[in-house]
């Protein structure tokens, strides 16, 4: 793995409360190694090149500490929008680790999105975070473990991250899935949508996110389609004839997997709108900041 120098690591929502209830975010890799053939972080748009290389953020805890320092509001850190904090390098780097370490320290939530059972490495700290600010884990998930070999290759199986998530939500963390990109052709079905959200009920999980398409734009498009030719022959064909060149491919079974994804939801009692997910976090969070100021008296 190479290594790189950042100018800045954290940064802010521009609405002050975006992803799961987050304030702030932060990226300690650059490139993403998973290989799914979907990933939106290809586009151009981002500007990484050599994607698929990952390199560490050599002085991203020490920035990181200043800029939290700096910050006159406290709140909950996302980590893992353009590149998975537990990545295999992170198992030597730490540098994931490293951050919990300086949330928990400095009094900072956490959000980690992740496709690695590696997030169980770091119950321990999470669960101490979890202590006196929120604590979101989001695993994506949107198919079963044979689809998983040709769409993500080099990640954990759907199976396995169920296992983690099953551990993480037995140790009182507020955790769920994101069940998406759904793929048209590919695995758009009421019968895998309704199986995900019953293991993610089976697992412990308290919500699950949903966007039954894919978004395609610029490089990652041309790509997306290479890898269709190569592992589902036809399917590019029906993209094109289906979406021509639209940002959002949603599937045109849209309206039944909603109705399924619903009303399994609401058997298990799972959150799935975002505005009750965010108020959830928001409502920890909260307490959380509320018991703060209660021990500092």
């Amino acid at each position: 793995m190479r290594t790189i120098q950042a100018k800045q690591i954290l940064s802010s929502w521009s609405d002050g409360m975006s992803w799961f209830g987050s304030n702030y975010s932060i990226n300690l890799y650059k490139g993403c190694c998973h290989g799914c053939i979907y990933c939106d972080s290809r586009s151009e748009c981002y500007r990484v090149e050599s994607f698929d290389m990952v390199r560490a953020k050599e002085n991203a805890l020490q920035l990181l500490e200043a800029e939290l320092r700096s910050k006159r509001r406290k709140g909950i850190v996302a980590n893992g929008a353009m590149s998975d904090p537990y990545n295999p390098f992170e198992e030597d780097a730490l540098l994931t680790r490293g951050a919990l370490e300086l949330f928990h320290r400095l009094g900072y939530g956490a959000s980690l999105l992740t496709k690695s059972t590696m997030i169980t490495r770091d119950l321990d700290i999470l669960t101490e975070i979890n202590r006196q600010a929120a604590v979101v884990a989001e695993f994506t998930i949107t198919h079963d473990d044979r689809l998983c070999k040709q769409l993500e290759p080099f990640v954990a199986p759907s199976s396995q991250r169920f296992v983690a998530l099953k551990q993480i939500a037995e140790a009182g963390i507020f955790c769920g899935i994101l069940l998406w990109p759904i793929l048209s052709f590919i695995n758009d079905s009421e019968e895998n949508v309704r199986a995900i959200v019953r293991s993610a009920a089976d697992s412990g999980a308290s919500f699950v996110s949903p966007f039954f398409g894919v978004t395609l734009r610029q490089n990652q498009r041309a790509r997306f389609y290479k890898q269709l030719d190569r592992l589902f022959p036809g399917v590019k064909e029906r993209y094109i004839q289906t979406f021509g060149q639209s940002y959002q491919c949603v599937s045109p079974n849209k309206v039944s997997l909603w109705a399924a994804f619903t009303q399994e939801c609401e058997r298990y009692g799972l959150l799935y709108k975002m505005d009750a997910i965010r108020a959830a976090i928001t409502s920890q969070q909260r307490s959380c900041n509320y018991h703060s100021l209660i021990r500092g008296k």
